[in-house]
C-alpha cells in the first residue's frame, strides 16, 4: 500500500512551545501549515519531566504569545499546569496539530522538502523544526561506566523519589534540574551531589524573570555595541524555589567535584577513596533532537548547524526554532520563545511571498 502524500506550504516539527508559538504567528499568514508532534497528547517535553518539577519564574513570565499562563497560588507553575496551559492554548487557537507523527527524515526534493514519517508523506516548501532536546538526553563519559552494576537513569527519565528511598545516590549536575532533583531524593535517601564547580545560587528574591530581563538587556546592548553592568546571575543558575529553600534550611545543597571513575559497586574519588552507590541520577542537560535532519547534509565539522539567526545557513528553506541561545535568546525557555517564534514566522512569510512572486514573473 503506497504511503499517504500532501502538500503543504509549512511544515512544524515538533509539539511543544516552540511549535505552538510559531504556529501561532503563522496563522496570520496567507499560507498553509501543519504541526506534526510525536506526542499523543498536548504539552510536548513537559510531558516527561518528574512530578514535582516546577518553573523558576511567575506564571506571568512563564507565557508564550498571545495568552497570558493563568496565574497559580504557589506563584512558581507546576509541571501539570504548564501542561494544560499548552493543551488550552493549542485548543484555543486551533492550531492544526497532528499526532502522534515522528517524523524520521527531512529530504531534499527539486522544489520542495519531503518531510517523511511512518504513515504520511508531506512536501512542504518551507520546514521549522521545533524538536527541542528531551530525546537527546546528555551523559557525559566516564571510566568504567559500563562496569557500575546500579541504577543510572537521566533526569530526562526520572519520576519520583520513591523508587530511590533508602539507597545511596548520586545527583550529578550544578543546575536547576540539580538542585531539584537532590531537594526531592535527599528526603528520603542517602545524597552526595556531584557538580563540576560550586554551584552559583541566585538570591532568594531573584527568579526567572529578573534573569530574563537581566538577558533581554545584555543582547540589546551587545546590538548597540554598549558595554553594561549587571549583577552576577544567568539562566544556567539556580533559582531558590521553594523545594530548593526547603533543601537548604536541611543543609543538604553541599556539592563535591567529580569522581575519577566508576567501579562495580560505586565510585573512586580523585583522592583514591572510593563510595559504594547505589544508583545515580544524571542532571547533565541534553542535545538539540536534530537526527531526522540528517539527510540534508547541514551539520558542520563540530556536529552542529549553522543559522544566521534561525534560518539554517547549507539548506534555506529550513529554519530551527527553541534549542538554545544559538537560535534566539533564551528561546529554549517559554518567555524567551516568542520573539524567536515571531522573527521566524515574518521571514519564513517573506521567503514564500517572494517565492510567490518570482513564481508568477516565470
Amino acid at each position: 500500500m503506497d504511503t499517504p502524500e500532501q502538500d503543504v506550504d509549512i511544515v512544524i516539527i515538533g509539539g511543544g512551545q516552540a511549535a505552538l508559538a510559531t504556529a501561532y504567528f503563522l496563522r496570520k499568514t496567507p499560507f498553509t501549515f501543519v504541526v506534526l508532534d510525536a506526542e499523543h497528547s498536548a504539552g510536548g517535553a513537559w510531558l516527561h519531566g518528574w512530578k514535582s518539577l516546577r518553573l523558576f519564574s511567575p506564571s506571568t513570565w512563564s507565557s508564550i504569545a498571545g495568552w497570558q499562563m493563568p496565574p497559580v497560588p504557589d506563584v512558581y507553575p507546576t509541571r501539570e499546569h504548564v501542561i494544560d496551559y499548552l493543551t488550552h492554548y493549542e485548543a484555543r487557537y486551533q492550531l492544526p496539530v497532528v499526532r502522534p507523527v515522528l517524523v524520521t527524515s527531512v529530504e531534499r526534493e527539486d522544489d520542495t522538502l519531503k518531510v517523511v514519517s511512518k504513515n504520511i508523506i508531506w512536501h512542504a516548501k518551507t520546514v521549522v523544526s521545533a524538536t527541542g532536546t528531551w530525546r537527546h538526553p546528555l551523559i557525559p563519559e566516564y571510566q568504567g561506566a559500563e562496569l557500575f552494576s546500579g541504577t543510572q537513569i537521566h533526569s530526562a527519565n526520572y519520576v519520583d523519589a520513591q523508587s530511590f528511598s533508602g539507597q545511596k545516590v548520586l545527583v550529578i549536575g550544578g543546575g536547576n534540574s540539580g538542585a531539584q532533583i537532590l531537594a526531592e531524593v535527599s528526603k528520603v535517601a542517602e545524597c552526595i551531589w556531584v557538580t563540576p564547580h560550586e554551584p552559583v545560587f541566585l538570591p532568594d528574591d531573584v527568579d526567572g524573570r529578573v534573569l530574563f530581563e537581566r538577558a533581554t538587556e545584555r543582547w540589546r546592548a551587545h546590538k548597540e555595541g554598549r558595554v553594561i553592568d549587571q549583577p552576577v546571575g544567568g539562566l544556567g543558575d539556580i533559582v531558590m524555589v521553594p523545594p530548593v529553600v526547603e533543601a537548604r534550611t536541611r543543609g543538604v545543597l553541599k556539592s563535591v567535584r567529580p569522581f575519577e571513575r566508576f567501579t562495580e559497586t560505586g565510585v573512586v574519588w580523585s583522592d583514591g577513596s572510593a563510595s559504594e552507590i547505589d544508583a545515580v541520577i544524571w542532571c547533565t542537560g541534553f542535545r538539540p533532537a536534530l537526527d531526522h535532519l540528517k539527510a540534508l547534509n547541514i551539520f558542520n565539522a563540530d556536529g552542529r548547524v549553522d543559522v544566521e539567526e534561525t534560518r539554517t545557513v547549507k539548506e534555506p528553506r529550513l529554519w530551527l526554532v527553541g534549542y538554545g541561545e544559538w537560535t534566539g535568546l533564551a528561546s529554549a525557555t517559554l518567555v524567551g520563545v516568542t520573539r524567536t517564534a515571531r522573527d521566524t514566522a515574518e521571514n519564513v512569510s517573506e521567503f514564500l511571498t517572494l517565492a510567490e512572486g518570482l513564481h508568477k514573473t516565470d
